[in-house]
């Protein structure tokens, strides 16, 4: 059954939104966010203080595509107010692991007692900061902090080992706000 659906999204006072055809931008003191959206069908307009994702004959498609954009559009203005803040924790039983930021790398350094170290890639946009055994990955976008710390999270995984005997790595403890 198709049906008239929209869906208005409030912008604060602090944020400055743009739209230009089917790219958003959003600016804010703790940075600018740029994303292009696959709209479809989708009229995509700002009015005032609001962002109005709608159609006229929406069917559960166009439905779960407005729901998809809008909550990208509520995260963007989320991350340019304060940024998304993921926290992971260094854990060893024998080998002290050492973490280093080096350029747009992080190098883990004596993971179970290896010679070579580990690599991690660091997204662009995303920084770290390694205190000890936590560290903390910052961004205005939540996709990039979530890879980021994807990405350290998976390159302390252990292969051919039992994981109940093999417990070091670096996990993912708290994602922005949430405690896991």
């Amino acid at each position: 059954m198709k049906k008239e659906l929209f869906q208005e999204i409030d912008i604060p006072n602090e944020v400055e939104a743009k739209i230009d055809g089917n790219k958003l931008t959003v600016k804010g003191h703790e940075g600018k966010i740029e994303k292009k959206f696959n709209i479809g069908k989708l009229i995509f307009e700002k009015k005032e203080n609001k962002i109005i994702i709608k159609y006229n004959k929406a069917t559960k498609k166009e439905k779960r595509n407005m729901n998809s954009i809008a909550a990208h559009i509520k995260n963007m203005i989320k991350g340019v107010q304060k940024k998304f803040e993921y926290k992971l924790k260094i854990c060893f039983s024998h080998f002290p692991i050492t973490v280093d930021v080096q350029g747009n790398k992080a190098v883990i350094k004596n993971f179970l007692g290896e010679k070579i170290p580990r690599k991690s890639e660091i997204i662009e946009g995303s920084e770290i900061k390694v205190d000890k055994e936590f560290i903390t990955v910052t961004s205005a976008e939540i996709e990039l902090a979530g890879q980021t710390a994807a990405n350290l999270e998976n390159a302390t995984k252990v292969g051919k080992r039992d994981r109940r005997v093999f417990q070091d790595g670096i996990f993912i403890i708290n994602k922005h706000g949430k405690e896991i």
